[in-house]
């Protein structure tokens, strides 16, 4: 399965370095409008090869899809999180109700009592 994964990541490696050379033509990216960058006092745009601007296009396009998910999964981390408090509490309480009942008792069936 080990190699698998190094042959699946190789293929990705060979793809990445393959796009990044047949695309190393210099683009001028226009990262604000003419008119807002005006305002500003900036320059508009800047060049960069092509297969930055894709590369880096897909890199902001993965984080943003995992800062979504992240977001979108709060409400299940924060429910289960809830559940393992609240699970730790009755193992308390049950650990306590069973000591409760079995003080008193011979040891041995004390322990009996608490594998069942």
């Amino acid at each position: 399965m080990r190699y698998v994964r190094y042959l699946c990541i190789a293929t990705f490696a060979v793809a990445l370095i393959s796009v990044a050379l047949a695309n190393r033509g210099i683009v001028t990216l226009q990262v604000l409008p003419v008119e807002v960058s005006g305002l500003f006092a900036v320059n508009p745009s800047i060049e960069l090869p092509l297969f930055v601007v894709i590369l880096g296009s897909i890199l902001a396009g993965l984080m943003v899809g995992f800062v979504w998910e992240w977001v979108r999964e709060y409400g299940e981390r924060a429910e289960a999180a809830k559940q393992a408090r609240e699970m730790r509490r009755l193992q308390r309480e049950l650990a306590k109700l069973r000591a409760e009942k079995n003080e008193g008792k011979d040891e041995v069936l004390t322990l009996l009592d608490q594998a069942s």
